[in-house]
């Protein structure tokens, strides 16, 4: 049995573009697929969807269960589903897993009908632009002309700005949260360290570990340990490991002592078990490479001229790695375009997985906002 307000069992879909796609770096992919799955129902108008863009580590699964797997709980499930915030009985939600993905979508460990062998290192490097490009392709697909919302934390908020951008005329309604215009040196810096966790593990391969049957498993740990910290706050950790001992004393030894150590082996082992290391390093490096104001000198509030949609933008108190201040940038960028824009400010002592858990201001914010779109 399922509460009232989850959308259940969910079942993933495919969808095959044959047509090339032209990405940002110059590169050409001849073809590809989107895995990606929906909750709810298209209107007659097809005016009530929303796009969810998800971060790093995210994927397609945003809501409900599998019938073959019901302990994997969709990743934004508490915001999701009849009822709650993201109401699917008004809104007709869509996830998608990215291109260059590894959860089904075309990626480093796609099949290159070049060479008849796993892309690997071959697979190209994509960005925040060509996942847009590719996601208005699936709407295109799906006979979605104009989104209601587009939404996403993190990562996905990036997106969900760069759809305001890319596609103007298809988005009324952005929802950026717990994101940034651009990261900044000390975040790229966090990026580089992770990514030479990978790149210096001798199963790396240059990238073809498949070839060689293994899986770099130890760099792709040290990468999930490094970025972790980044996601959590000073007081959070302090909240729920302080300087507690694993074993009630200390062992003199390079072990494990503390038991905030248990908990970040306990998710770089967990992490390296189910994620690809080409995909977290193309996906870092989409990460360090978005900058709307590149191309006008630095100039954000230039950049953004662009957008029509209106927007929803939030931040989090703790939150140091995409602090509050990153987020009122892009707010401040669009009021100098009169261009309509709330914003929150959430008090909330878990950093930046704040975006990701049932915090009940949190989400009354994001309910009053979803409740008036029009559709």
């Amino acid at each position: 049995m399922f509460p009232e307000n989850s959308v259940g069992v969910v079942v993933p879909r495919k969808m095959h573009c044959n047509e090339p796609l032209v990405l940002r770096s110059g590169a050409v992919l001849p073809g590809f697929e989107l895995v990606f799955e929906t909750y709810g129902t298209l209107n007659a108008a097809r005016s009530n969807a929303v796009l969810v863009c998800h971060a790093l580590s995210g994927s397609h699964h945003v809501a409900g269960r599998y019938a073959d797997d019901p302990d994997n709980l969709g990743w934004w499930d508490n915001l999701v589903g009849p009822g709650k915030p993201l109401d699917t009985g008004k809104f007709f939600v869509v996830g998608v897993n990215n291109l260059g993905g590894c959860y089904g979508s075309t990626g480093p460990l796609s099949m290159n009908p070049e060479t008849g062998r796993v892309y690997g290192a071959d697979f190209p490097l994509v960005t925040v632009e060509d996942w847009v490009a590719a996601q208005a392709r699936l709407a295109d697909r799906l006979g979605i002309e104009t989104w209601a919302a587009v939404i996403g934390g993190s990562l996905g908020g990036m997106q969900a700005l760069e759809w305001s951008l890319q596609f103007p005329e298809r988005i009324r309604h952005a929802m950026v949260i717990a994101s940034a215009p651009k990261l900044s040196a000390q975040n790229i810096a966090f990026n580089e360290v992770a990514r030479q966790a990978i790149l210096s593990d001798p199963d790396f391969h240059d990238g073809y570990y498949a070839d060689h049957g293994v899986v770099p498993v130890n760099g792709l740990r040290l990468a999930r340990m490094v970025g972790h910290i980044t996601y959590l706050s000073d007081s959070q950790m302090a909240e729920k490991f302080g300087r507690q001992l694993r074993h009630g004393e200390h062992k003199f030894s390079y072990d494990v002592d503390f038991e905030i150590e248990s908990y970040l082996r306990y998710q770089g082992n967990k992490f390296a078990g189910f994620f690809d290391a080409n995909t977290y390093l193309m996906t870092t490096k989409a990460l360090d490479y978005f900058d709307p104001a590149y191309d006008y000198d630095g100039n954000l509030a230039a950049a953004l001229a662009r957008a029509k949609a209106r927007f929803f933008v939030a931040s989090f108190s703790t939150d140091w790695r995409f602090a509050p201040s990153r987020s009122r940038e892009i707010v401040f960028a669009l009021l100098d375009n009169r261009l309509r824009v709330v914003y929150a400010e959430i008090d909330c002592d878990a950093g930046h997985d704040s975006f990701l858990l049932d915090d009940r201001h949190y989400h009354a914010v994001l309910r009053a906002y979803l409740e008036n779109i029009a559709v």
